[in-house]
C-alpha cells in the first residue's frame, strides 16, 4: 500500500506542471515521508532498550558506520527543507495575499535553506572523513 502511494505521490507530482509550487510540495511530502521513516526507526531503536544493553549497542554501532554516517546529512536535508517549507506555507496561510508571491517566496526559501543547508552539511562531511 505504501509502495502504491508512493508511485501515485510521484506520478501525480510528475504530471503537474506548477513550476517552483509544484516542486517544493512534491518535496515537502517525500521529506515529510523520510522525516516519518526516521522517526519510526527511531522509536524502534529506543524500544530496543527492553532487550538489553547488548542489543541496543549493536544497533548503535550500525548508526556509526560511514554508510549511516552519510545518511544524517539526507535526514537534515529533509528536516531542514521540510522546516523551512513548511514555515513558507503557514505564513502564507496566515497571510492569504501573499499567495501571488509564491514563486518569490520559494526563491528565498531556497536561498536561506542553501545558507543553512550547505555550511552544515560540509561540517558533517568534514567529520565523516576525519574519524
Amino acid at each position: 500500500m505504501v509502495q502504491g502511494g508512493l508511485q501515485v505521490l510521484v506520478k501525480e507530482g510528475l504530471r503537474y506542471r506548477g513550476r517552483e509550487g509544484q516542486w517544493t510540495w512534491l518535496l515537502h511530502r517525500l521529506t515529510g515521508i523520510g522525516v516519518f521513516l526516521f522517526l519510526a526507526l527511531h522509536i524502534f531503536d529506543i524500544f530496543l532498550m527492553v532487550f538489553g544493553e547488548e542489543v541496543f549497542n549493536e544497533l548503535i554501532f550500525l548508526y556509526h558506520q560511514p554508510w549511516a554516517r552519510v545518511g544524517h546529512i539526507f535526514l537534515f536535508f529533509g528536516l531542514l527543507f521540510h522546516a523551512f517549507n513548511g514555515i513558507r506555507v503557514t505564513i502564507m496561510d496566515f497571510w492569504p495575499s501573499l499567495w501571488r508571491y509564491q514563486r518569490q517566496g520559494v526563491w528565498i526559501q531556497t536561498v536561506i535553506f542553501l545558507a543553512v543547508f550547505v555550511p552544515s552539511a560540509i561540517a558533517i562531511l568534514m567529520e565523516i572523513l576525519g574519524s
